[in-house]
């Protein structure tokens, strides 16, 4: 994810996408948050908005980890 003249709010959330130390199926839902924060953050300018974006996204994210975790301890 190119963060490269990012303002530093959107650099510090960005970090909390990263899904490589995940184990499958947890880094395949990851990976789509990842995905779509990277999309948002290469389409939209800075400020509170993307910012608050991004923090959904990430909550969202988490939910969905923890819904495929349930999903893999299950099978």
């Amino acid at each position: 994810m190119d963060l490269t003249n990012r303002h530093p709010g959107t650099q510090q959330i960005a970090r909390y996408f990263g899904y490589e130390h995940l184990k499958t199926p947890l880094r395949d839902v990851s990976k789509q948050c990842h995905d779509l924060a990277e999309q948002m953050i290469g389409t939209l300018p800075d400020g509170p908005e993307l910012t608050a974006g991004l923090r959904k996204l990430l909550e969202a994210k988490d939910c969905f980890v923890r819904a495929s975790l349930d999903t893999a301890q299950e099978g």
